[in-house]
């Protein structure tokens, strides 16, 4: 008998359809009821709520009850950044209709990847950066340069409280649809809050997708240099 771990059983948790739609939806760090991740899967909520239960034993996902609602989330980055390897090299999904293909469209240009930006914004905004000089990309992160570091005070993201988080601090997050690398970790986390805090960018309802808004397309080409 073997004595690792039993990569088997969360492979296969990952594996039935419904349950990977309801890790999909979780990606985008939020908390959500079990009706919300039904209506993402396309499933019933008594559907919902069988593979839910699975997903919490199993450890992929947490569940906090307030009141008479229980909310769930996946239980930590690293569940996040295998679901995302996971897609980096997955079949394109087939579209049928189109909504579905307006769905995927929104999905691709601009998303949230668990706390940070993907999509093509997520990747678009990486690169602008790292061609002003504000970050150099390494093997597997990205390192913030002096320039970087003004460049950063002055968006309003203090580097040295961020630094002190226990995580990844820049990390190279290989984005799924683009099949390039954009800025994840604590950093990316920070930027893509500061990016929703200045309502450059607002939530679309039941998906990960984001919008990037009018005062957003400006603040993006004037910061940023990047028209999207």
């Amino acid at each position: 008998m073997s004595v690792n771990p039993n990569i088997a059983e969360i492979v296969s948790l990952m594996a039935e359809s419904s349950r990977a739609a309801i890790l999909t939806g979780l990606m985008d760090g939020r908390f959500h009821t079990a009706g919300e991740l039904a209506d993402m899967a396309g499933i019933k909520p008594q559907t919902a709520s069988f593979h839910l239960a699975k997903l919490v034993e199993g450890g992929l996902i947490i569940v906090e009850k307030h009141g008479r609602f229980r909310y769930y989330q996946l239980v930590n980055q690293e569940i996040a950044n295998i679901l995302e390897t996971l897609l980096s090299v997955a079949p394109t999904p087939k579209v049928n209709s189109l909504m579905q293909s307006s769905q995927l469209k929104a999905i691709q240009k601009a998303r949230t990847c668990y706390d940070h930006l993907a999509g093509s914004l997520g990747v678009r905004l990486t690169e602008s950066m790292v061609e002003a000089g504000y970050l150099e990309k390494e093997e597997k992160e990205f390192k913030v340069t002096p320039k970087g570091e003004q460049f950063f005070a002055d968006f309003g993201i203090d580097i040295a409280v961020i630094r002190k988080k226990r995580r990844s601090f820049s990390r190279a997050c290989l984005d799924w649809s683009e099949r390039q690398h954009h800025l994840a970790g604590a950093l990316g986390e920070q930027l893509a809050s500061r990016l929703f805090e200045l309502e450059w960018i607002v939530r679309l309802p039941k998906t990960r997708a984001v919008k990037i808004t009018e005062k957003g397309r400006e603040g993006l080409r004037d910061y940023f240099h990047l028209s999207i």
